[in-house]
């Protein structure tokens, strides 16, 4: 096993923290962070025993986990986890050849994310309307980042529409 690109992640409803129901949160946390965690350590498990020992993990965190939009508490507390988890793993896999790094990706054009041009809570209460980026971007950034050595590892990559309301959110 040479990659494993940790991919999945969902985005719950949008609705105040108290009428956030236990089901939509557990579900958030199993697909975006136990999911995660279960695929890399399987991975970590198949990388230290093969012959040459090593591989490469990319997570896909999120821009949200350091700068979070309103009403999206298990997003980010998944995606925040997701960073601990990288940062842990990078220092766990040093020994066995082993890189892991995460890319954060802000506002990609996705199913997740099509609703964007109709507008989206800002911290100011308003909707506004944000661009996207081609996934396309996105594919060849973890490109670059697998196609490494295992000597050289991106530990954090962040990649987003430029014009997005991000730098400066809140």
């Amino acid at each position: 096993m040479d990659l494993l690109f940790n991919n999945a992640g969902i985005f719950p409803p949008s609705v105040p923290l108290e009428e956030l129901s236990v089901q939509d949160w557990m579900a958030v946390v199993n697909i975006n962070l136990n999911a995660a965690f279960f695929c890399l350590q399987a991975a970590f498990r198949v990388m230290k025993a093969q012959d040459p020992k090593g591989g490469r993990i990319i997570n896909n965190g999120s821009i949200s986990a350091t700068t979070p939009r309103p009403l999206s508490a298990p997003y980010t507390a998944t995606k925040h986890a997701i960073t601990g988890l990288t940062k842990s793993a990078a220092l766990d896999g040093r020994a066995h050849n082993i890189a892991v790094g995460q890319i954060d990706i802000g506002n990609a054009a996705s199913a997740m994310t099509h609703g964007m041009a109709k507008g989206v809570l800002q911290a100011d209460g308003s909707r506004r309307p944000e661009p996207v980026m081609d996934v396309a971007h996105v594919a060849a950034s973890v490109r670059h980042m697998a196609s490494l050595p295992l000597d050289a590892n991106v530990l954090f990559m962040t990649v987003m529409a430029t014009a997005m309301p991000f730098v400066g959110r809140g």
